[in-house]
């Protein structure tokens, strides 16, 4: 039975991915850059990151957020910044950068430091800026499917804010046993906290 359960949900998944992905690239250039903004504005003013001596934040590619004004911040108030570098399939570390210029092309054509950049383990990560493909105003999140951000994060005591653009969120989101939950979901429209996450 709770094998069904689990290929249903992952059906339901890769329904919902199809659907999201589209809506993705529907979405308007100049909503999209000012979501961003407005995004930017409410992680850079939540006292966990004025707080957080080592930030973790994705680098978002062409249909995801723009993190890098997140990025530059962090590294000109001179905190400790890490990005996610993949190592195989389905596992990531995080790795310090110094500088936007210390990201190259990865695996999968998304930037990341290179091999030299220093490892920062996830106990040293005081708040997590996460991706998604969408998620729900309760703190469910939609990865993209290969685990890389559940696996790590169960291993985080940081506090998780996932960051979507409020046009493709969803409340029909299913979760499986192994999704991490979010503490906190930011999007243009402001910050949610979750209580007892």
């Amino acid at each position: 039975m709770a094998l069904e359960e689990l290929n249903t949900s992952e059906d339901r998944k890769r329904a919902l991915r199809r659907e999201i992905k589209a809506a993705v690239a529907a979405l308007d250039k100049g909503y999209t850059k000012e979501a961003d903004l407005q995004i930017f504005r409410h992680v850079a003013g939540l006292p966990e990151y004025e707080q957080a001596g080592t930030l973790f934040c994705f680098v978002g590619t062409s249909s995801e957020i723009d993190t890098a004004p997140i990025l530059e911040d962090a590294l000109r108030r001179g905190k400790r910044v890490g990005v996610p570098r993949c190592i195989s399939r389905g596992i990531m570390e995080v790795r310090e950068i110094r500088s936007l210029r210390d990201l190259e092309a990865g695996k999968y054509g998304i930037m990341e430091p290179g091999a030299h950049a220093p490892v920062i383990q996830a106990e040293e990560i005081n708040l997590a800026i996460v991706p998604c493909m969408s998620c729900s105003h309760d703190g469910r999140r939609l990865g993209y499917g290969g685990g890389y951000y559940d696996r790590y994060l169960g291993r985080t005591r940081a506090v998780k804010a996932v960051i979507c653009r409020e046009r493709i969120m969803r409340a029909d989101i299913p979760v499986e046993p192994h999704d991490q939950m979010m503490d906190m979901v930011i999007s243009e429209k402001g910050v949610r906290r979750l209580v007892g996450q």
